[in-house]
């Protein structure tokens, strides 16, 4: 497996679990300074090494008049405030190739979003900048199906990658993880992160039903995707989650974050030693 450094972060091949953090979208850089200074306090006490999300545009939004964040030029500015005050990565996603170089600047890691995971254009636009390219697997993709994204960017000359799973559409709005699906991904060659919290949307239903929400699932499906040997975790977080303008569904709540690491980097420092075995002897 390809291991990816971040500056003093490396990723996969047997290195610790990182975490990708952050609200879902940059509302206004008070609610992105306060969460990061507190996930930078959380992981810095569990010595986990940290990389800070938030999208400085959500460009697929199911309405035209949803919140879709600051922009480009504001939304990096305030991600630049990110890095200078805790000296963290940073992670936002992309969806136009023309953002591809001014993001570099900035970015550590762009995420190429899950209904664009198979864009030519942005995927290359990406690799060519010199940024790691994240790879969100597309809800309509088998994990195997992500060699295709996986050669656009090779082409391109780039094989700093990094794969992510969320989940797949299994019909009315619901998605599933397969948790076979995992090692699939992980066998392309690359570190898989897990996306705990977009793999539990459920799409066309209404956010204030709080009936419909799945966030009791965090826990569980995380416990299990670190048994399975992931490299790291994406979760979108927010200090007050019902007042959230983005994903409010599906964030989980920035003071239960600390609680999860704990047992997820318990979990992996457990089964990390033996992954290399699995499988052997089987056949």
């Amino acid at each position: 497996m390809k291991i990816i450094e971040i500056g003093d972060i490396k990723i996969g091949e047997g290195n610790p679990l990182i975490l990708i953090a952050g609200p879902c979208v940059i509302e206004t850089e008070d609610v992105v300074m306060r969460t990061a200074e507190i996930l930078k306090k959380i992981t810095d006490k569990l010595n986990i090494p940290f990389v800070f999300k938030s999208s400085y545009l959500k460009d697929n939004r199911s309405s035209a008049s949803s919140f879709q964040g600051p922009g480009l030029e504001k939304g990096l500015k305030i991600l630049q405030k990110v890095k200078d005050t805790f000296d963290v990565p940073l992670l936002s996603d992309i969806h136009s190739s023309h953002d591809a170089d001014a993001c570099a600047e900035v970015l550590d890691i762009v995420q190429i979003p899950a209904f664009l995971s198979m864009q030519p254009s942005l995927l290359q636009a990406v690799a060519k900048s010199g940024a790691v390219v994240n790879i969100k697997k597309g809800q309509f993709l088998a994990g195997g199906d992500l060699s295709a994204s996986i050669n656009k960017i090779k082409d391109a000359g780039s094989e700093r990658i990094l794969l992510t799973e969320r989940g797949s559409m299994f019909g009315y709005g619901n998605l599933v993880v397969d948790m076979r699906s995992l090692k699939v991904m992980r066998d392309l060659g690359y570190p898989v992160i897990m996306d705990s919290t977009h793999a539990l949307k459920k799409y066309g239903v209404r956010n204030t039903d709080k009936s419909t929400w799945a966030k009791e699932f965090i826990f569980g499906l995380s416990r299990a995707a670190v048994a399975m040997g992931v490299d790291g975790f994406f979760i979108e977080t927010h200090p007050d989650c019902n007042s959230a303008l983005c994903d409010a569904d599906s964030m989980l709540p920035l003071d239960r974050l600390e609680e999860l690491m704990r047992q997820l980097k318990a979990i992996d420092e457990m089964v990390k030693p033996d992954l290399k075995n699995d499988g052997e002897g089987l056949y």
